[in-house]
Formats: structure tokens, sequence, C-alpha cells
């Protein structure tokens, strides 16, 4: 009996500490996704206590619900915030593009977006990347610098983002910031249209309809690439 007893006492003291057991990322992400597609108040609940414990994935799956109501917006910065901290690359992404855009009541501020993009950036977050090259090529908020805009912007492209590659084919054929070099443009522009990225693929379209030093004139290709260009912003293509 005493060995019954002993047995269960272990059991229930396992099961309690399974209970117990942090959930691993992508628990966190699908409870997020059920308490921001369905509205789920259980799910919500999760995700505070699961914050509240410094979790900085739930911080961030929270803010990102906070994010849609207007009245929570300034939650929604600071979870981002304590999350981005907390190592969370996406979050302090989410936080860039944030201030970048600004939030009903408060202004833009590209200015203190560029620390949080550059932060993701160095975490391999393709998206942050882009969005500080454009914050450098377009002097929003920071001094324009090219040089540095092509940096980012080659960073983007090296983990697979399309537009970034468009961008960086231009910035090449234009030696803007880096020494011009149409070979290595137009192995860009090659790249982003294989990433079905319309604005690359038309404009590969009509050159090689005319044909180049680099490209010979080719007309059934470039019918073929107009035809996927069409096609692909017909299916309304998200270019970020």
């Amino acid at each position: 009996m005493r060995a019954l007893t002993v047995l269960l006492s272990s059991a229930l003291l396992f099961g309690c500490q399974i209970q117990q057991e942090k959930p691993t990322s992508a628990q966190i992400e699908v409870v997020g996704m059920k308490a921001k597609q369905e509205a789920d108040a259980h799910a919500e609940r999760k995700l505070m206590r699961w914050a509240e414990q410094d979790m900085p994935v739930a911080q961030r799956e929270l803010a990102i619900l906070y994010q849609a109501r207007p009245k929570q917006r300034d939650d929604a910065l600071k979870l981002f915030e304590l999350a981005a901290r907390g190592g969370d690359t996406e979050a302090a992404f989410q936080l860039g593009e944030m201030l970048r855009v600004g939030v009903p009541g408060a202004p833009a501020e590209p200015a203190a977006a560029a620390p949080w993009y550059t932060m993701a950036a160095k975490q391999q977050h393709a998206r942050a990347a882009l969005a500080l090259g454009l914050l450098y090529k377009n002097g929003d908020g920071v001094a324009r610098d090219d040089a540095a805009a092509a940096r980012w912007l080659s960073h983007a492209s090296e983990l697979g983002n399309a537009h970034a590659m468009f961008l960086l084919s231009n910035i090449y054929n234009e030696g803007v910031g880096v020494v011009r070099d149409r070979a290595r443009a137009r192995q860009w522009l090659e790249e982003a249209a294989e990433h079905e990225y319309p604005p690359a693929i038309q404009e590969l379209a009509m050159t090689v309809q005319l044909g180049d030093a680099l490209t010979p004139k080719d007309e059934l290709r470039a019918s073929h690439l107009m035809k996927d260009a069409t096609e692909h912003r017909r299916n309304n293509w998200n270019r970020f």
C-alpha cells in the first residue's frame, strides 16, 4: 500500500512538473494566432500570463494582438520593446515598423525606428535590413547615406528579399553608393525576377525585348516574362 502511495505521489509530482514546463516558441505562436484570428479570450489570458513570466515570444504575440486595438497601442509598443530587449528579433522589427509609421495620436518617428531595425537586421531579419536600407536611401529620420543604403540592401538581398534585390540592381546600374557595375546589376535583376517580384520581371521583360550588351534580344522570353509579371500583380503579390 505504501509503495502504491509513493508511486501515485511521484506521478502527481511528475504531472505538476510537466504542467509547469515553459511552452515552446511554436506553441506560444499557435496560441497567439488563436487569440488574434478567433478573438479567443482564453488564449489571450494565456499570452498575458506567459508575458508576465518574461517570455519574449509571448510578449511579442500579445503586442501583435494589442497593435490592432487603438486603446492598447501604447501597451503594444512597450511589449514589443520588452520582447526585443529580451532577444526576440521579430519584436524588434515590429517595434521599428510601429515607430516608423506612427500610431493614432502619436507622430511617426523614423529616427527612433532605425536602432530597432538595426538590431533585427543584425540578427538576419531580411525585412528589417530592407527597411533600414530604405531609411538611409531616402534620408528618412536618418542622414542620407548611399553607401549605408547599399550595404543594408545587399544584406537584405543576401537574405532572400526580392524587393531589396530589385533596388540593389538599380543602385548598381546608377553607381550610387557603390562602384557602377552593369553586370552585377543585371545579376540582381535576374535574381529578383526569379523570386517573382513583378517590377523586376517587367523590367527584365523590357530589357530582353530590346536586347543589350548583356542580354540578347528574345521576344518570346520577353512575352513570357510580361505574362508572369501581370499574373503576379493580379494575385496581389506582397512586395514588402
